[in-house]
């Protein structure tokens, strides 16, 4: 990526920038845009209206009329005096992602801000100095203005920054960068804390994250399918066709490639099973429901990112400016708990089939995958954490958005709480990552007690790449080292490319 164009920015560049550190710069038609804009913002000024943000208070304090030679003070103290978050700081990547966001609704050229400002954001940004940036303490109303305020703080050379993974004071960050403080004009605070950014940065990488779950759910129930010696028919084509929901379609052919050629289903065609239990039978319609919630919220996520979120808004080629409410998250927000909700369902239905695994009376294996029990447990707790992850997913669904305390002496008397959405939403996604990662790992210990059998091609597949990481378990061990590296291998999507080599491309 080279450049912020002002009409769209697509998620996958967002990760791109987050988590790759990939180079920004400002379009030069972007450029023109944000100098046509300030040039209103100057004129207003120069004269005699009155303007809310410009040369008023903000809040409860719009109707306070401010001289002109105290524009410059207005605009830093609305910085400092918002800075009021708590918690810890934002991991890195979000803090880019939050960057990148600011940046690039001030360069679609609505905010009167000049081509200075967002030349700062982006030039902090390529150096990768991030401002500390408490996560807590926006309600997301007059946008996630306490977290933009920390990273303006820092524009400013004032606050905390991480540089070349240091913290230390902003404005040494700045020296060692050779950057300079940044000196705010009439409106340009405001501009710069108005929106949903921190909403949209926290949910638009929990999203990415949570649609390659969706994929490695399904790579998860194949493998514990064939550990179970379960049946394919319930994936057959025809069925998902007379009830064509995409995301139920869709996962149904996952299944359908990641169980080719299977030698374990060969072996038990005459068993005389009739049907499976329903977190084997129904992973497509489960599954597939939680593509559809992940298509809701990409559509919305999609929008609001390149969705123009300041107030007062200028329109520079009528010379205008009006004050309205598009910093409201309730959007957002809304998806963002949908986001949390379907991703939920992922681990919900995991930790089903995870317990089927460990449980002797349903598996017909040893129990808990152990060859020797008693002596050892083996994988007793690691379905006792799955339950625990999952039992806390179903606290962190709470939906935020149907929650509103008001705030600034009435002025915002309904606030969306996007951003406790997102956060509750990337916590959701990080316990589904576990609990499928526990399941891999004992769907993995039971196929090999199944030898010399051997499962569908790409489920050996997984099998092998998780051997590389993790041998069969003989006796006990610690189990929280195997987990973390399984769960390394979802987090750099190796497993899921050494899947694809066999299964075909997987969506």
């Amino acid at each position: 990526m080279s450049a912020i164009v002002f009409e769209s920015l697509r998620l996958e560049e967002i990760a791109a920038v987050a988590l790759s550190r990939a180079a920004v710069s400002l379009a030069p038609e972007a450029r023109r845009r944000l100098e046509a804009a300030s040039a209103v913002v100057e004129r207003i000024v120069a004269g005699d209206e009155q303007v809310y943000g410009v040369n008023t208070g903000f809040g409860h304090l719009k109707d306070i009329r401010i001289p002109r030679e105290r524009l410059e003070a207005l605009q830093e103290n609305l910085i400092r005096s918002h800075c009021a978050g708590v918690g810890e700081p934002l991991p890195p990547e979000a803090t880019r992602a939050l960057m990148l966001l600011r940046a690039h609704v001030l360069a679609r050229g609505h905010s009167g801000v000049r081509p200075r400002v967002v030349d700062a954001l982006l030039a902090h940004l390529n150096a990768d100095l991030l401002p500390i940036v408490p996560e807590k303490g926006s309600v997301g109303a007059s946008g996630d203005l306490a977290p933009l305020s920390h990273l303006v703080l820092c524009l400013l050379g004032e606050g905390e920054a991480l540089l070349a993974g240091q913290r230390m004071p902003a404005a040494a960050a700045q020296k060692r960068c050779g950057l300079q403080p940044l000196r705010l004009g009439p409106k340009e605070g405001l501009a710069l804390v108005n929106g949903t950014q921190m909403i949209t940065a926290i949910g638009s990488l929990a999203l990415l994250e949570a649609e390659d779950l969706a994929v490695l759910a399904d790579i998860a129930g194949a493998c514990t399918l064939e550990a179970l010696k379960g049946s394919h028919r319930a994936f057959d084509r025809r069925l998902h066709e007379l009830r064509p929901h995409p995301g139920q379609v869709q996962s149904a052919a996952n299944l359908r490639a990641l169980l080719e050629g299977s030698e374990i289903e060969r072996s038990h065609e005459s068993c005389g099973r009739v049907q499976d239990a329903y977190s084997l039978r129904c992973m497509p319609q489960v599954h597939g429901a939680t593509r559809e919630g992940l298509r809701f919220a990409r559509s919305v996520l999609e929008t609001e990112v390149n969705a123009v979120t300041d107030n007062p808004i200028v329109f520079p080629d009528e010379g205008d400016l009006v004050s309205g409410g598009n910093f409201h998250g309730q959007t957002p927000a809304l998806a963002l708990d949908c986001l949390a909700i379907a991703t939920a369902a992922l681990a919900s239905i995991s930790e089903r089939r995870l317990e089927r695994l460990m449980n002797p009376a349903l598996s017909g294996l040893p129990p808990f995958l152990t060859r020797d029990p008693g002596v050892n447990s083996g994988l007793m707790m690691a379905q006792v954490t799955a339950a625990s992850l999952v039992s806390e997913n179903k606290i962190l669904c709470h939906p935020a958005s149907v929650d509103s305390i008001p705030t600034e002496a009435g002025q915002e008397d309904h606030v969306s709480m996007g951003p406790i959405a997102a956060r509750k939403a990337r916590a959701v996604v990080g316990h589904a990552r576990l609990v499928l990662a526990i399941e891999i790992l004992a769907a993995c210990q039971a196929l090999d007690l199944l030898r010399p059998l051997r499962a569908a091609r790409a489920v050996e597949a997984a099998h092998q790449a998780v051997r590389r990481a993790v041998p069969f378990m003989e006796a006990d061990r610690v189990l929280a080292t195997d987990i973390g590296r399984v769960e390394a291998l979802l987090v750099d999507r190796s497993l899921r490319r050494t899947v694809e080599a066999s299964s075909g491309a997987l969506a």
